[in-house]
């Protein structure tokens, strides 16, 4: 069950994130700011009680034991500012008198260092304090020392400096809500500005997103881009396809419809292989047309293991040219992939092995590389090769029908349409052993 809605933008969604969260930290940090402050003032307090009885001991010490000396002059009332209880022998003195109740029994109690008291419950005193409580010798007579602090007093400063650091606190909040809206409405501005040119794209004002984007934003520009590109290339690879057609069947058409129109003839076995050999040319320039169509390109996600489509495709052969060898060597291993589509790589390969096959004489190599972002496919075979004038009509687009003639232009102007479609490019020379070597490197 989904207990929280998924926002509908990612301004909101950002903001559902940030905002909590922001607001959290704030509230832990007022309450650790109030367990830091409660702390801080014990310290404090206790530090300077401490100081005071170490003070007034020194007096006492000064005045040899006499508790009488301490009650001239105004200091107490100027200066010392905590409530204090001390006890010699023959003389106890309290200020103000009204603690009296609440200290008395901390003399009695013995106990030295810091002594904390809550819930008391006497007239005109607090009802929590913290003492300090210390006891040593004058000329060998004991005196004990309690200075205090009214603790309710310093929790009232307290609660209010809190307050204040909850009013600030809450200003602050208000303060980074409005940071946090600038900052994600300034963020968002390439993806408005990436909306808008959709919606140019949509209209037919524009072809292409060009947009100032974060880098975070330009593989999708460019994949979007890449997108397009890919469906205009398929539409052209439509009309071209079309077009050949057209221009391709026109005539074999032509010529079956006027024998058999033509009544005054005969249906002889001369004409009937005409005719066969015409919708032969029909049927291989179908089929070659439908193999371009199926050709992916370049597609995000798509990838092809070359290592065993390659020992596919040469067992294969292997079995249908079995006089001659088929030879695989490369680096790579077989968990390896290119970014090419599988269809599109087993075209390049089946086509280039084929035609090598049936023009070799005892062997074709097939050499598998990968150096940095190169991906490279070299073909060899020992065949009678190709003239030195002939290599650069090889996979030459105008050569519409190489499927009809077997030979090194079977197939090579389709592999020459893969390769074009990924940016590849492709050579032909003379092999080592009086061959061809056709070399395919494509970018990865």
């Amino acid at each position: 069950m989904t207990w929280i809605k998924k926002p509908a933008s990612v301004k909101n969604a950002l903001l559902v994130l940030l905002l909590p969260a922001g607001i959290g930290l704030m509230g832990l940090a007022w309450l650790v700011h109030g367990l830091l402050l409660d702390r801080m003032s014990r310290e404090f307090v206790e530090s300077r009680l401490k100081d005071e009885v170490a003070f007034l001991e020194h007096q006492i010490r000064e005045s040899s034991g006499r508790l009488d000396a301490l009650q001239t002059g105004d200091y107490f009332q100027d200066v010392f500012h905590h409530a204090f209880a001390i006890q010699s022998p023959t003389q106890t003195l309290v200020s103000p008198e009204s603690w009296t109740p609440l200290l008395m029994p901390l003399i009695a109690s013995g106990q030295a260092g810091t002594i904390r008291v809550k819930d008391a419950v006497v007239d005109d005193a607090p009802s929590e304090i913290l003492a300090y409580r210390a006891s040593f010798f004058v000329d060998g007579t004991p005196i004990v020392v309690i200075v205090s602090e009214d603790l309710e007093a310093l929790k009232s400063s307290q609660a209010e400096l809190h307050l204040w650091t909850a009013i600030l606190s809450v200003l602050l909040i208000l303060l980074l809500v409005g940071v946090i809206w600038l900052g994600i409405s300034y963020s968002m501005r390439p993806v408005l500005s990436l909306q808008a040119a959709l919606k140019r794209l949509q209209g037919g004002e524009i072809s292409r997103i060009h947009v100032q984007s974060p880098e975070e934003f330009r593989p999708l520009v460019q994949q979007l881009n890449q997108l397009l590109d890919s469906l205009d290339q398929r539409l052209e690879r439509s009309r071209d396809a079309l077009a050949n057609l057209s221009h391709s069947v026109k005539t074999p058409i032509a010529a079956v419809r006027q024998i058999l129109e033509d009544t005054s003839r005969p249906l002889d076995d001369d004409l009937r292989h005409q005719m066969a050999a015409r919708l032969d040319d029909i049927d291989k320039q179908l089929e070659a047309e439908m193999r371009r169509s199926r050709f992916a390109g370049p597609q995000v996600g798509k990838s092809a293991s070359p290592v065993k489509q390659a020992r596919d495709l040469l067992w294969m052969l292997g079995r249908l040219y079995p006089e001659k060898s088929f030879e695989l060597s490369t680096s790579l291993t077989d968990e390896a992939r290119w970014p090419i589509e599988e269809h599109d790589l087993n075209e390049i390969l089946g086509n280039l092995l084929d035609n090598a096959g049936k023009w070799s004489t005892q062997c074709v190599e097939l050499t598998l590389e990968q150096e940095h972002n190169l991906a490279r496919i070299v073909v060899t075979d020992d065949g009678p090769g190709v003239d030195e004038d002939e290599l650069d009509k090889l996979g030459q687009r105008g050569l519409r029908l190489d499927e009809q003639t077997p030979g090194h232009g079977l197939g090579l102007s389709i592999v020459q349409d893969i390769v074009d479609r990924y940016g590849g490019r492709k050579r032909y020379s003379a092999a080592p052993n009086n061959g061809l070597k056709v070399v395919i490197d494509i970018g990865i």
